[in-house]
């Protein structure tokens, strides 16, 4: 008994004793009534050449290369193990060039298939339908091999061969890189004349596409002219606004005259070529054929000449009324673009001082608020609005302005004039002075003062000077008053003592 491991390439296969047909594993125990064998799935390329015959009798060699394996999967390996490994019982994975008889198999299937598929196409449609062919070729193969349980990884068919003694693919390619000129060669069974006839065709042919190209390329570059010119007559006009109908249209009838003359140029080139082909032609044909064709051509140009002059009047014609048009269009878009933009222009300092006048007002607003705002703060720290009021008062000199107002006020009448005397040194003959008198006559004369400002004005002192009698109580000043000083025994009366 022993233990047989697999590489990580290979699969060992087991039989004998308690197993059915065969078994296939990585690794296993092997009793003395089984056998074993390592195989390989490592895939294989050969290649091959092989000649074939198309549906139209030409053969060719077809040159592959293909890459083929066991299929990893247990159904193909058990198929693989059973029918395309040796016996010898070799315990080692069967290197590539020992799987002669496996090539032997594959390259008689590939051979018989692609005989098959070759039998039956063109040798036209294998060179242009080249994938189906090979899609084909790996997909019959393919299904032949899965009951040997192989598996095509890659096919690379190359490029098809002459066989010995064949020149196909040859001309094939020499008329694909020359053209026309290659017909005659390609075409074998047709006859020389033929041939002569072909390529003088593909050389007229030739020099009429490099006219039609070179007009083509004239056409173009007068069109890049034309829309340059048309830029440049854009910026004039708008830089000279009414001048530029006229300018613009000068310009375009000039390209467009350009134009036609690129055009009648490049019909002249190519009646000029075909009258050099037919001249060509003239050296095989028959005289007779070239004299009716000549004929033919007089015809033409004849009748090209007099459509190409109606042409020309009718268009001079139709250029000159869409100038005049475009001309009176231009003037009147002048004239109305100049009074949209004045309409504009109004509006638009309308709206500036609305939005002046209405940023003033909205800044004047913000300042008011602003003030407000201080007053509202000083009316706080002054004890109320009546302190602010008085506040305000002794800022503008209002008490300066009210004096001199009365002054001016009672100028020539005869005003109530009330004088306070109450000083305990009113007596002239009075003992000796005093050391508080001057306090005491500040103090004194303070209730008199302020008495007659409230009756002259309405203004109270603050709070924290001097608190004054309310409304609807005799303020002092406001009535008749007797003042009885302590000393002195002084009498007042409506002012006069």
């Amino acid at each position: 008994m022993s233990y047989h491991v697999a590489d990580a390439s290979s699969y060992v296969v087991v039989t004998g004793g308690g197993v059915k047909d065969v078994k296939i594993v990585k690794k296993a125990w092997v009793q003395p009534w089984q056998k074993c064998a390592v195989i390989s799935i490592s895939p294989f390329d050969f290649e091959i050449t092989l000649q074939a015959m198309t549906m139209e009798k030409l053969q060719f060699c077809l040159p592959a290369v293909f890459t083929i394996g066991p299929d990893d999967s247990p159904i193909a390996l058990r198929k693989y193990a059973m029918l395309l490994t040796d016996g010898s019982g070799m315990k080692k994975a069967p290197s590539p060039t020992g799987r002669n008889h496996v090539q032997d198999i594959v390259k008689g299937i590939i051979e018989g298939e692609t005989r098959v598929i070759v039998s039956g196409m063109t040798m036209e449609e294998i060179f242009k339908e080249r994938l189906i062919f090979k899609t084909k070729i790996i997909e019959n193969v393919q299904s032949e091999l899965d009951q040997f349980g192989l598996k095509i990884y890659n096919a690379n068919v190359k490029e098809l061969q002459d066989t010995h003694g064949s020149e196909y693919f040859k001309f094939l390619s020499r008329k694909a890189h020359e053209g026309a000129s290659n017909q005659a060669k390609v075409d074998v069974a047709n006859a020389r004349m033929i041939g002569e006839i072909g390529e003088a065709e593909k050389v007229g042919k030739t020099r009429q596409e490099i006219s039609k190209i070179d007009a083509q390329t004239a056409v173009l570059e007068t069109q890049r002219k034309s829309e340059k010119a048309q830029a440049d007559a854009q910026l004039l006009t708008t830089q000279t606004k009414l001048n530029m109908g006229i300018k613009l249209t000068q310009i375009e009838a000039n390209r467009q005259a350009e134009a036609r003359d690129a055009e009648l140029q490049k019909n002249v080139e190519m009646k000029r070529s075909e009258m050099e082909l037919e001249k060509r032609r003239a050296t095989d044909l028959v005289h007779a054929k070239i004299e009716r064709e000549s004929a033919q051509q007089k015809a033409d140009a004849r009748l090209y000449s007099e459509t190409k002059t109606a042409d020309a009047k009718l268009y001079s014609e139709r250029n000159t009324a869409d100038a005049k048009f475009y001309t009176d269009t231009k003037t009147a878009d002048g004239v109305l673009y100049r009074q949209k933009l004045d309409a504009e222009a109004a509006y638009y300092r309308a709206t500036k001082d609305a939005e002046a006048a209405f940023f003033a007002q909205q800044k004047q607003a913000e300042g008011i608020s602003a003030m407000a705002k201080a007053y509202a703060d000083l009316s706080t720290v002054m004890d109320g609005p009546a302190g602010l009021l008085q506040y305000l008062m002794l800022q503008d000199n209002t008490y300066e302005k009210l004096a001199r107002a009365n002054a001016e006020a009672i100028r020539g009448l005869q005003p109530k004039i009330t004088v306070w005397n109450t000083g305990a040194n009113g007596d002239a003959n009075g003992g000796g002075a005093d050391a508080g008198a001057a306090v005491r006559n500040i103090f004194q004369s303070l209730p008199p003062l302020l008495s007659t400002i409230q009756d002259q004005t309405g203004m109270r002192p603050p709070t924290w000077l001097a608190r004054m009698p309310e409304d609807g109580m005799e303020s002092v000043g406001a009535r008749d008053r007797e003042i009885i000083p302590a000393k002195g025994k002084e009498k007042m009366v409506n002012g006069n003592r």
